[in-house]
């Protein structure tokens, strides 16, 4: 976090040397002691099934940001984490073209079983929404969701066309996007990536994710030929609203809408209001570990210490990971006029935090030494979960402030190397 005193960590710097220095007990902690590694016991003779998991997660952040000339900021952070490839897409347009540069476009696309469906639908969902002819300056309800509706169809039968050429029967992607205009958030979501707008403090709205668990959404698989068991279709896919995905659409005399697999959105309109904060779009790589509620408050107190919009879209996945996410991890975070700003106390109470954090590791730290332990990261995690530490970000907790926590460790550590008398560490000694 750069606006704050203890500022000078950068999260992927601390989490590469984290994972380097405490190899797989901490890797073991991220993932809350579940199978992450990329090889499965098997029985002589059994297939070897490639894990969709990685020994140790992929920590490279994309990162982008823009504004539009009304005033709207955005941010994007996206991160391949524990998974073997890296499947998430995004649209990020803060001005439309034409007679619409004051309508923005933001989208994030979740691929499963391979990125081609996701991609191909991130460069050409937009185009075929807008193809529709139904959205305007006029800005009429009715017409623009019948704009996104046969906008998703048109882009799911065209990706079908390209699946039979290329081999991508498999692949499928959600979808959760938000069109703006001058008056109206207009939601379409196609299962389980998520949307989600904050106002006046508080969660406003946020868009349904499409399970095969759900009443309708089962009713509508059952009634096209398959099942739900273990929460997923046919016992195998766990979402049922996706563009592609055509090995569930082969329903004979069913409509798109009526297959197994709807590409058909669930489209939202909530009119826009001066206590408009800030609205996010994320794949359920960030909805699995945090709620709605969680991480409205979060961001709201991270956008109150920080003004780089990115670096709060890192933190959020960063939250993440050590929540245990184990999937790709994007977030699309768009501010309005109405956003919480830079706060001279809250800087000053973050301050307070990281000393209060910094003193405690070295007090646990101390106290582990004592007892003759060479004290390790994961132990003095364990420890400090279990303390009462007053102030933690509200829906952050412990686990929003690991950089503070990982840094202060690796300081007392250094601090309590054993020295030569010519002042040099044991280890420079052996080099």
């Amino acid at each position: 976090m750069r606006t704050t005193r203890k500022g000078s960590v950068e999260m992927p710097a601390f989490v590469r040397q984290l994972v380097k220095e405490t190899e797989k007990r901490v890797s073991s902690f991220f993932k809350g002691g579940g199978r992450g590694g990329a090889e499965h016991m098997q029985g002589e003779g059994e297939e070897v099934i490639p894990s969709p998991y990685l020994d140790r997660p992929v920590l490279d952040k994309l990162t982008e940001e823009g504004c539009s000339r009304w005033g709207l900021t955005y941010a994007l952070g996206s991160m391949q984490g524990w998974r073997a490839n890296m499947e998430d897409y995004h649209n990020c347009v803060p001005q439309l073209g034409a007679g619409l540069a004051d309508w923005s476009f933001f989208a994030v696309f979740d691929g499963h079983a391979g990125n081609q469906v996701a991609q191909y639908a991130s460069q050409h969902l937009l185009d075929q929404v807008l193809a529709t002819g139904g959205i305007g300056p006029e800005d009429h309800p009715d017409r623009v969701r019948g704009s996104f509706t046969d906008g998703f169809l048109h882009t799911d039968k065209h990706l079908l066309t390209a699946a039979r050429r290329e081999g991508w029967e498999r692949g499928g992607t959600t979808v959760t996007s938000t069109l703006i205009s001058p008056r109206y958030f207009y939601f379409a979501n196609c299962g389980d990536s998520r949307a989600m707008l904050c106002r006046a403090g508080q969660v406003c709205f946020s868009t349904e994710d499409h399970k095969p668990y759900s009443p309708l959404e089962r009713e509508r698989i059952e009634s096209a030929g398959g099942s739900v068991s273990l929460q997923r279709i046919n016992g195998s896919l766990a979402v049922s609203r996706a563009l592609g995905d055509f090995s569930y659409k082969g329903a004979e005399n069913r409509p798109p809408t009526q297959q197994m697999v709807s590409p058909e959105p669930e489209v939202c309109v909530v009119e826009r209001s001066p206590g408009d904060e800030f609205l996010v779009l994320a794949c359920d790589g960030v909805w699995d570990t945090v709620s709605n509620e969680e991480l409205c408050a979060f961001i709201r107190s991270r956008l109150r210490v920080c003004t780089d919009l990115r670096d709060v879209c890192s933190q959020v996945i960063d939250l993440c990971l050590y929540k245990g996410s184990l999937d790709n991890i994007s977030i699309i975070l768009v501010c309005f006029p109405g956003s919480p700003q830079l706060s001279a106390e809250a800087l000053h109470q973050e301050a307070a935090l990281e000393d209060l954090l910094e003193s405690k590791v070295a007090e646990i730290y101390e106290e582990l030494s004592s007892q003759g332990e060479d004290p390790d990261l994961l132990s003095v995690l364990t420890v400090l979960a279990n303390t009462d530490v007053p102030g933690l970000p509200p829906g952050g907790g412990l686990q929003s402030k690991r950089n503070c926590i990982i840094s202060a460790y690796y300081e007392k550590k250094e601090a309590h190397k054993p020295t030569t008398p010519n002042g040099l560490g044991v280890s420079e000694k052996l080099v």
